[in-house]
């Protein structure tokens, strides 16, 4: 199991909404993300619990979430665990009382949860091997720092001064 993050919901050129997975451990240029295609509904339900916006009434979610607190259950984790025939699959661990539940879930419902219970959310390393994709947006912002980083050396070397160095 690989721990990720929301890295974020976006609109594939098709108007798709898709969830961005990213694991939390970025390795810029061998990093992969997993996108998940949802549902507008699913999709605003993340943004929301994302961003910590607050909306007039509780969202399913929100009251999934309470209900849990009320009965004294925690959100462990979440995992993406399987995909089959293009369908990603999810489990929500819970813990309440002295014992823990793994509940069947759609990924969506899972990481909407999981976002406003600040639990972890982990992907099978078989599921990011099969459905995950080169993560071109780490690398592009690791080669952006690199050059940066490269023309702030060459100022440093145009201005700096051998004295500066002297004890």
């Amino acid at each position: 199991m690989v721990e990720v993050r929301v890295a974020g919901v976006a609109l594939d050129t098709s108007g798709q909404h898709v969830i961005l997975l990213q694991p939390v451990d970025v390795v810029p240029g061998r990093s992969r993300l997993l996108p998940i295609w949802i549902g507008p509904m699913e999709a605003t339900a993340i943004m929301v619990a994302i961003e910590g916006a607050a909306t007039p009434r509780p969202l399913t979610h929100d009251l999934l979430r309470t209900v849990l607190e009320t009965l004294g259950a925690t959100v462990e984790r979440v995992e993406v665990t399987r995909i089959d025939d293009g369908t990603f699959y999810a489990e929500i661990t819970v813990r309440a009382g002295g014992s823990i539940q793994r509940l069947d879930a759609r990924p969506s419902d899972a990481i909407a949860l999981a976002c406003r219970t600040s639990s972890p959310i982990f992907v099978a390393d078989d599921v990011l091997a099969e459905a995950g994709v080169e993560d071109v947006i780490s690398e592009a912002e690791a080669e952006t720092e690199a050059e940066v980083d490269v023309e702030e050396f060459s100022r440093f070397i145009e201005h700096v001064d051998p004295e500066d160095f002297r004890e």
